[in-house]
Parts: C-alpha cells; structure tokens; sequence
C-alpha cells in the first residue's frame, strides 16, 4: 500500500515537522486543516492523471475546483471584487503551506492565478480589467507569465531579445521566443516581458503584454520536460498582434512591475515548498516506523534516526526564514533580502529532505508509488528556477555588506 494513504485530516498535522509555525492565529490554523485534509484526501489521490496532462487531467482538475467551490475553499487569497474570498495574505502565509503540498493543490483551489490578478487589478487598463478578471478568479480564463528565453540569461532581463514594434493603430506586434513558460499549453492569456525598442540592451525599454493565446502567431513549440516531468513551454511569438489597451502598466516599467510579483511569488513558493518537505517527512517517518528487516524496524536504526532529525532540523531552521519575509511583506517592508535568504534555504531544504526520504525508502523511494520522486524534483530544479541559489547568496551578500562602513581597521585595537 502507498504510505501516503495512511496519512489523513485526523493525523496531527503533518507530523512533527508542521508542529513549528510560528504565530498562526486560531482562524487560519482552522482554515489551514480544512485546506489540508482537501489537499490530502481529494487532489494527493488524484495526482497520477493530474501530472499526466491532456483531456483527462483537464477534466479531473475541473472536478477538483467544482469541489473546492462547494467547499468553500474556492480562492481564498484572491480579491473579492473578482469573486475571490479576500482572504488577506498575512492569514493566507499560514494556509500556503498546507495548499502547496501537491503541486496541484493551488491549481485545485483557486489561488494559483494570485501573482496575474493582484497584477492585472493594480497595473492593466480598466478594459482589461473589467474583461478578464472576474473570469481568471473564476477559473474559466487560465493565465501564464513569460519571461525567460533560450538565448537570453534568465538573470539578466537587460538582455531581453523579444521585441514590440509599435504599429499605425497605436498598437504593438511582437517578435521573439520565450521558454520554461509554465502552463503555456492551456492558458489563454500570457503576459510577455519584450524590448519596445532596436537599441541595446538595457531595462529602461522593456514592458508588459497581455497576449490571446489564440492570437495568429502565437504557437506553443514543444514542451520542455524537467527532470522527465512535464508542464514547461517554449512559445514563439511572430507577428502577434496586441491592442495598445493590453499594455500592463506604463511603457518602460515592466521590472518594477516584474518586481512586485517576483518577491511575492518567491515567498509563496517557498512556503509551498515547506508543504512539501512535510509530506515528503512524514513518508519518511511512516517508511522508518512499518519497515521491518531482520535486525528489526528502520527506525531502530541509528543511520536513519539520523536523517530524521537532519530532515526535521532542516524544516524547523527554514520555516522561521520563510515566515520572516513573508511577515515583512505583508506589512509593506523591503523584503529583498528575507526572501532571498528563504528562497536558498527553502530550495535547498526540500532537496535534503526528498533525498533522505528516498534513502530510507531505498529503490520504493525511486519508483511511482510514492510521490517522493517529484518532490526530488521541484526541491532540485527550485535551486535554479525563479533566479539561481548563486544570483539569491550574490544579491544577499552584497546587500549586507553595504550596511557597514569601508575602514582601514577590522577590530577595535583595545587601547
């Protein structure tokens, strides 16, 4: 049997790894269990036709968030002018966790459009906002967000090579590839990040198009497998035409605006990252406790006790991090360095606990029965993903070493 089918909305929650968060007040701590036991007993079991993609995983997806509305869960965190809940995101940090167990979890409830809607509702025209946000809320418009492209580095957008030329109209066509575009093969809006200028590289000329990905010129290439895992894209777009109201924002700011939403997303996916080094937790535990060898149970042994107290020590040192950024977020502070301090540790710490998983499973861990496999995935390609861990320690380190002062002596001299 799986182990992860022992695992239920009556178990202690998740463990002794989710005993640690901090400062989660009584209304989201009852939110969070609800959110949990969904995750857990209606999309964890449905997550082989889920990752498989195509016709059935669409279908089995809308069954989900057909059931997340009758359950109240629909949304949570999105406005509620848009049909959102309007749960505000100080609340929705602590119920982040338990929703990004799965990968699938955000997607099933609702919130996984937050980064579009919060910058569409802050930054598009009232057109485009009046069109299409109640219907992204909804679920009936799926969004994605291009900006990386295979020539250009990810770390440096000055370098961005998709261009916009403006057109008679007062409109905009645009030229160019973008890649490890997320759920480019579903969406049917996608923000493109491209130059509106010929000149050299620079920030000053990029901006923000909401592009139909139904619009003449606009293709899917092919599919980009991580680590043998679906749901990356590389798009092409060649000659797509976009109305002048589908500008996000003013002409020229597209990094401030990339900004807003680059630091919240980092600090959302690194409490779903936590999520999901609980479960991968738990398995380990629920493997060490019911296997047996001839020398007596795993969790006997002291090899394994002692990946169990890395593992629980690696989530519990993270969580303070992670909770720090988000808490400074939510009050509207500079939350630059907290995140990337979270975003390193959170990557890295989900990797060394899947890893541990897996070892204690031995060639189960490795196999499809349990979803440790993918769990070893998002924490190693997290390293990279959404700006290197080198890019997050460089940006960190420089940041700190700017607070102090440049002087001849290092330590007092005593006298």
């Amino acid at each position: 049997m799986n182990p992860e089918q022992h695992l239920s909305a009556t178990d202690p929650p998740l463990g002794a790894a989710g005993l640690g968060q901090p400062g989660c007040p009584p209304e989201a701590a009852a939110l969070r269990e609800r959110v949990r036991a969904f995750v857990r007993e209606r999309v964890m079991p449905c997550e082989p036709v889920l990752d498989a993609g195509g016709d059935a995983a669409r279908s089995t997806l809308r069954g989900l968030q057909a059931e997340a509305k009758r359950a109240g869960l629909w949304a949570l965190p999105l406005p509620e002018e848009y049909g959102g809940q309007g749960l505000g995101l100080p609340l929705y940090f602590h119920v982040a966790e338990a929703e990004g167990a799965s990968d699938h979890g955000p997607a099933a409830l609702g919130s996984a459009p937050l980064l579009d809607v919060l910058m569409l509702a802050r930054h598009a025209d009232g057109t485009v906002r009046d069109r299409f946000l109640r219907r992204i809320a909804d679920g009936e418009v799926r969004t994605c967000y291009a900006m990386t492209e295979p020539e250009t580095p990810g770390t440096d957008p000055g370098l961005t090579a998709t261009r916009a030329v403006s057109d008679a109209a007062g409109g905009w066509v645009l030229h160019g590839r973008k890649w490890f575009t997320s759920g480019a093969s579903d969406a049917d809006l996608v923000t493109v990040l491209a130059r509106v200028d010929d000149e050299g590289p620079g920030t000053d000329s990029l901006s923000l198009f909401l592009v139909p990905a139904s619009a003449a010129g606009f293709t899917v290439v092919r599919e980009l497998p991580v680590l043998g895992a679906g749901g990356q894209w590389e798009i092409e777009l060649d000659g797509v035409a976009v109305p002048p109201e589908q500008v996000v924002g003013a002409p020229g700011q597209a990094l401030r605006i990339a900004g807003e939403r680059l630091v919240l997303g980092r600090v959302l996916r690194c409490l779903r990252w936590l999520g999901q080094a609980e479960r991968a937790f738990d398995l380990m535990c629920l493997r060490a406790r019911s296997r047996s060898q001839s020398a007596g149970p795993l969790a006997d042994r002291q090899l394994v006790q002692q990946m169990v107290f890395d593992s629980l020590l690696a989530i519990r040192s993270t969580r303070p991090l992670v909770h720090e950024a988000a808490a400074r977020l939510a009050a509207g502070g500079d939350a630059r360095l907290e995140t990337g301090l979270a975003k390193v540790a959170a990557a890295r710490m989900l990797q060394q606990v899947a890893d541990a998983a897996i070892q204690v499973h031995g060639a189960a861990g490795l196999g499809p029965d349990t979803a440790l496999p993918g769990l070893f995935r998002t924490g190693r390609t997290a390293r990279l993903l959404d700006g290197p861990d080198e890019l997050h320690i460089t940006a960190v380190a420089r940041r700190v070493l700017r607070g102090y002062p440049v002087t001849s002596r290092t330590e007092p001299s005593g006298r």
